[in-house]
């Protein structure tokens, strides 16, 4: 083992003992892992300690998202991990050599959802966790009128991808391969294998449906060749001419039947993005996809369901050109409960409310970048889709189970804040000096810090501020790690208690609800919570020590898990990310 890959192995299973462990990670347990694994090592054991505490030191600095990322790159070598990725997905079909190579291939038509992310983790684990292999980013991206690639939609995918954790070979855009295709093509129509149509689209429908063929199938090679280069050249305007495969003209399925190829579009109308008004005849998604899948080797291809009848329009052109096809691992829809997937419904909604929706990263969206703003890890993504598998059936995923899972990965390492929605204003009468508490952040983490929180006064005396809610429902209470009270008058929205006594046992032993509170350190805040496509605006106070902390993420006692969006010495502003 070289040196590089001796700290590559340390890492790992450092990194993998910080996420275990709330985000710190310990030596020794890490030394045990390696001196385990590798017992030739151990009379270089006071040398390898040394490296051991040196990274461990160095994961001990990252986040828990950075920690998370960084695993995803190095998880391949923990033994422990394939295992049970080997156990949990199952083995692929036609391997030889243990070795695979998939592709993702989105159109850059828009940003990645929850349901892309599946056939894209899917193609990443199978080729770089389980087997030996690559894994190939192919932007589809040839249909400039109807698709229209989005410029920043490339750049945006990447990103995903990287937040996933998912690290790819190779990297491909369809529309830079253009001559590619032609040369393809007309090997094809060389072959026989298919031909240049002039009839219009309703005129060879109707043929289709009957069963007949087109007049212009039987041209000789020669004759499609020199129809093709003129189509190339702009002798035809859009619709007037298509390239078209040869197949079963009795095939059951009349959109198999001698199905597109090539079509022209009119890029001075459509420009492309990356292309311009370069070219006009374009290859169709089948097309495409069918020769890129052949030329760059792929082995294995996970494909949506509902592509079925792609994979058949593609093998008649792989037996014209005598290639062998990719095995197809079909895979269902995901959906999520609550929130919106599809891409002509998001993009409508930020046509139609610019000024409702933050763009595609709109938490209220199912997208990953919305996904991400909202606070949920992209660990939970992976095991979410680990725990989904290779299903052919769709998966409904209830928020409540993404929830879940986010919450047990971050509450561990992160702080909780008192927090009070609708304050009214309780003083504390018979109190004749200051009462501060210390509260820790965290009820288990001990290096998260803590503070001290102190009770206000004014003219009249210490006071506190709760949520009007729970001074409504209960007569007594405790204020959390400070004081147990009982209300006995009221003056409009301004209440008036005692307290009782201080301990946490006279609490238990009159069954008193808990409620959060904030004093003299505290300050203005905005929460927002989004609800389906609504996003409810909430006001209230948090306390100060908020100031002092750059966490991007806290926990609200008794309200849930939130995201700091933006700070100024006013007010905070926060988003609800679940409980």
């Amino acid at each position: 083992m070289s040196e590089e890959d001796l700290r590559k192995k340390i890492l790992a299973y450092a990194l993998e003992n910080a996420i275990k462990h709330g985000g710190k990670a310990s030596s020794q347990p890490v030394m045990n892992k390696i001196l385990g694994e590798r017992k030739d090592l151990k009379s270089r054991a006071r040398e390898i300690y040394r490296i051991v505490e040196e990274i461990v030191s160095y994961v001990n600095t990252l986040s828990p998202e950075d920690q998370l990322r960084l695993l995803e790159e190095v998880a391949h070598l923990l033994p422990e991990r394939k295992e049970v990725l080997r156990k949990t997905l199952p083995p692929l079909p036609d391997v030889e050599n243990n070795y695979v190579v998939t592709r993702f291939a989105p159109n850059p038509d828009f940003v990645l959802h929850l349901g892309n992310a599946r056939p894209a983790l899917l193609s990443h684990i199978y080729a770089h966790e389980i087997y030996r292999g690559k894994m190939i980013l192919r932007f589809e991206d040839t249909d400039p009128r109807i698709k229209r690639p989005l410029p920043e939609a490339y750049f945006m995918i990447k990103e995903d991808l990287k937040w996933l954790g998912i690290k790819w070979d190779e990297e491909y855009i369809q529309s830079l391969r253009m001559e590619i295709y032609y040369k393809i093509a007309r090997e094809l129509i060389s072959r026989g294998g298919a031909y240049i149509d002039l009839l219009s689209r309703e005129e060879f429908r109707k043929l289709k449906m009957e069963r007949k063929p087109s007049p212009y199938r039987s041209n000789d090679a020669s004759k499609n060749l020199e129809l093709f280069d003129k189509m190339i050249e702009g002798h035809f305007g859009e619709g007037e001419a298509v390239m078209r495969v040869k197949t079963d003209i009795n095939y059951p399925d009349p959109s198999v039947i001698d199905w597109i190829a090539f079509r022209i579009i009119d890029t001075d109308k459509n420009p492309h993005p990356i292309t311009g008004s370069r070219y006009v005849v374009w290859p169709t998604y089948n097309f495409a996809a069918a020769v890129d899948d052949h030329l760059m080797k792929v082995t294995h291809i996970f494909r949506g369901r509902e592509h079925a009848q792609n994979t058949i329009k593609q093998t008649f052109l792989y037996q014209h050109m005598g290639w062998k096809y990719p095995y197809v691992i079909s895979h269902g829809r995901i959906k999520l409960e609550g929130f919106v997937l599809s891409k002509s419904k998001i993009k409508s909604l930020l046509d139609k409310y610019p000024n409702v929706f933050r763009g595609y990263s709109d938490p209220r969206f199912g997208t990953l970048s919305g996904l991400r703003e909202r606070g949920i890890l992209p660990e939970v993504i992976r095991e979410l889709i680990l725990e989904t598998g290779i299903k052919p059936s769709d998966a409904t995923i209830s928020w409540d189970s993404l929830a879940s899972l986010n919450r047990k990965k971050i509450d561990p390492t992160t702080r909780r804040l008192m927090y009070v929605s609708d304050p009214v204003k309780i003083y504390l009468e018979g109190l004749d000096q200051e009462l501060c508490t210390d509260v820790p952040y965290h009820p288990d983490n001990t290096q998260l810090g803590g503070r001290r929180l102190c009770v206000d006064k004014d003219e009249r005396g210490f006071y506190v501020y709760a949520q009007r809610k729970d001074i409504e429902e209960n007569k007594m209470m405790r204020l959390m790690e400070l004081a147990n009270i009982e209300i006995f008058s009221r003056e409009k929205d301004v209440y008036v208690a005692k307290i009782i006594s201080r301990d946490l046992d006279t609490a238990r032993k009159l069954r008193l609800q808990i409620i959060q509170w904030v004093g003299r350190e505290r300050l203005n805040a905005i929460l927002k919570i989004p609800s389906g496509l609504s996003m409810k605006t909430e006001r209230g106070l948090v306390e100060s020590s908020v100031k002092k902390l750059s966490d991007e993420r806290y926990q609200f006692v008794r309200k849930g898990f939130v995201k700091l969006m933006e700070r100024s010495d006013k007010r905070f502003m926060f988003l609800f990310m679940h409980e």
